[in-house]
């Protein structure tokens, strides 16, 4: 999603390490109708618009300490017959003790492939994330601290 400075690596401290997930940092839908949506997730769910971006077009709602990130779609995402119709773009999970370059050495060691390490917003603030992709071809975005705030 947006928000793709680059950050820099830092040394690892060990060659491999375990993943640590602290929680649920946020999820990205796709919908079809985001006034509709963004009316649900306010009445029915008691979010509140926290931050908007008109380009790409984006709504993150607060959801207690996560995000509910919402996008349009081209098309409803249950008329949809492709990937890119799915309702769910990633969800994001956050590390606890994010090194970038420990974190690579891990995905890789695993047969991951994990991509460029980007500063991106999400439930904290902003901070290191990579996304990846699982076996059933879901993306998931891990993320460390934030590095700055909301």
């Amino acid at each position: 999603m947006p928000d793709t400075a680059t950050i820099d690596k830092t040394e690892a401290t060990r060659s491999t390490m375990a993943i640590r997930i602290g929680g649920l940092d946020h999820v990205v839908l796709r919908v079809g109708d985001l006034d509709r949506a963004i009316s649900f997730y306010q009445r029915v769910l008691s979010c509140h618009i926290e931050r908007e971006l008109q380009q790409p077009r984006l709504v993150q709602l607060r959801a207690g300490a996560a995000l509910i990130d919402l996008v349009p779609a081209s098309v409803s995402p249950h008329q949809a017959t492709d990937k890119a119709g799915r309702n769910m773009d990633h969800f994001c999970v956050r590390v606890v003790g994010f090194d970038a370059t420990a974190l690579k050495a891990h995905l890789q060691q695993n047969g991951v492939d994990p991509g460029e390490v980007h500063e991106r917003y999400g439930a904290e603030g902003y901070g290191p994330s990579i996304y990846i992709t699982d076996p059933d071809g879901n993306t998931v975005e891990l993320k460390g601290e934030a590095t700055r705030g909301l």
